[in-house]
């Protein structure tokens, strides 16, 4: 299954030095896992770090879940060797923290060689180059670091996170525009469901394809919220019916519940059916 097609509803975060934690996560029903050597390792725990993450990897069991490597930044003692040591390994992607530029992910294609990337947008100059760094041809999936961010630009906590949605609009945009992936951002109170469920709904229906998560509590709060509801397939199953019984009458456009539904609509629909099969495959495992 490819990353395009595959669910990434709930993107949780692991040390990559804790290898019980790196043992549990083969069991969490998380669609992606973020293998962290960057901000969630001790500075004298990260050589060791990328071993255990080898090893762990190398024993495999992660069955269908994206393996994603988030490494140290390329301007660190660690990146280059971080970069080198998951290149090795049988990782789905690197994710580079703090990318400003698609320059930033030049330097790590020319280490990481054909490894497909993925940038963590958490600076205020990513923002304003989220369309560069999307076009990357070897470039996957965005992934928001909204903590730094707000920290970066100053920014207030408020639950409706109106002093973010300008770089969060900046890179849904630009990561839509070029077919990327892009995630939402960490929910820090992992113990507040209903915060934590509301903020999920705000991303989907901004766009988003997931969110990363920092517990894995948050995993099935995430999961529901965005997972197509039994309302949205149904409603999907019978826009589709209904637009081929009105092509087959010769007509382009239908009426469902009150609505017009045209080609677009249709298309929307068979999306919505397609990501209920990938997470049925997925959970069927």
């Amino acid at each position: 299954m490819s990353s395009a097609s595959r669910p990434l509803r709930s993107v949780l975060y692991i040390p990559a030095s804790r290898t019980r934690a790196l043992e549990k996560a083969r069991d969490l029903p998380a669609d992606a896992i973020i293998f962290d050597l960057e901000d969630a390792v001790a500075p004298d725990e990260k050589e060791g770090a990328r071993r255990t993450l080898a090893e762990a990897l190398g024993a495999g069991g992660y069955g269908r879940r994206l393996k994603i490597v988030r490494i140290n930044g390329l301007d660190t003692s660690w990146g280059e060797q971080d970069a080198r040591a998951a290149a090795q390994t049988d990782a789905d992607a690197i994710l580079l923290p703090k990318v400003n530029s698609a320059a930033d992910l030049d330097r790590l294609a020319g280490v990481s060689r054909v490894k497909p990337l993925w940038a963590m947008m958490e600076t205020p100059q990513g923002m304003l180059n989220a369309a560069e760094i999307a076009a990357h041809p070897q470039l996957e999936g965005m992934v928001m670091g909204t903590n730094d961010l707000a920290r970066d630009i100053g920014a207030r906590y408020r639950a409706d996170r109106l002093p973010l949605m300008s770089g969060l609009g900046l890179c849904l945009l630009a990561a839509k525009a070029q077919g990327r992936a892009i995630l939402d951002g960490v929910y820090n109170a992992f113990r507040d469901e209903d915060g934590l469920k509301a903020e999920c709904e705000q991303g989907r229906d901004m766009g988003f394809d997931g969110k990363t998560l920092i517990h894995p509590a948050q995993i099935a709060v995430t999961n529901d919220a965005f997972s197509p509801s039994p309302e949205d397939v149904d409603l999907a199953t019978r826009q589709i019916a209904a637009y081929e019984a009105a092509v087959a009458k010769g007509e382009a456009v239908a009426v469902v519940d009150g609505r017009i539904v045209e080609n677009l609509h249709v298309a929307t629909a068979r999306e919505t059916l397609a990501k209920v099969e990938a997470i049925n495959s997925m959970n069927a495992e």
